[in-house]
């Protein structure tokens, strides 16, 4: 049973514009890439920040944000438990990059990261066939 509406998953990545790999991928790949292009955007807003580029750390988090966001959205909240809590999760994690963009706190940003790759590396496990199971 999968935990992500595919429909919605395809809508919000399409919306973010992330890369042109969508028009080819599977419900299960697109969640992926939703966590590449998160992951993705977080190191960036890091290396900003380690730089003192205040205007691609606020576009990069603002992105990031955008992307969880697409990724909660998704969420099959019929499935159950495991919905509700990735739910729960993600929104402490756009909470947690509102809190590193204000105070400009790198250390944020990298627990969210592990954050993300600890739940990227779950979906990765389960691959595409687990995700669609009824």
């Amino acid at each position: 049973m999968s935990n992500y509406n595919p429909q919605e998953a395809l809508k919000q990545y399409q919306k973010l514009g992330i890369e042109s790999e969508v028009s080819h991928a599977s419900p299960h790949r697109l969640i992926q890439l939703l966590f590449e292009g998160a992951l993705g955007r977080l190191a960036a807003a890091q290396g900003a920040m380690e730089r003192g580029d205040i205007a691609v750390k606020g576009e990069m988090l603002g992105k990031a944000i955008g992307i969880v966001g697409g990724l909660r959205s998704s969420l099959d909240m019929d499935a159950g438990e495991i919905s509700e809590r990735l739910d729960q999760l993600y929104e402490y994690i756009n909470l947690r990059l509102l809190e590193a963009s204000a105070q400009n706190d790198i250390d944020k940003v990298v627990e969210v990261i592990q954050l993300l790759k600890t739940v990227k590396s779950g979906w990765d496990e389960i691959g595409p066939q687990a995700a669609k199971a009824p």
